[in-house]
């Protein structure tokens, strides 16, 4: 993804494991982006949140650099 802020309203961001995540909401829907990547997208933000927290557990925490 390019640099700058995906399209839509900001609403939620947080590090887990050396990992940025955050959330915005488009059309109704919660987009995840963990790093600046696209996840996935939700119908709640708790889900969101639920699946970019367990993403990270299972791809082992900190990202390499």
């Amino acid at each position: 993804m390019g640099k700058g802020m995906p399209k839509g309203q900001h609403v939620f961001d947080s590090k887990v494991g050396g990992h940025d995540l955050m959330i915005h909401k488009e059309m109704g829907k919660f987009v995840a982006y963990i790093d600046s990547e696209k996840l996935d997208v939700f119908k709640s933000i708790n889900d969101a949140k639920k699946a970019m927290t367990q993403f990270v557990k299972m791809a082992g925490g900190k990202k390499k650099r």
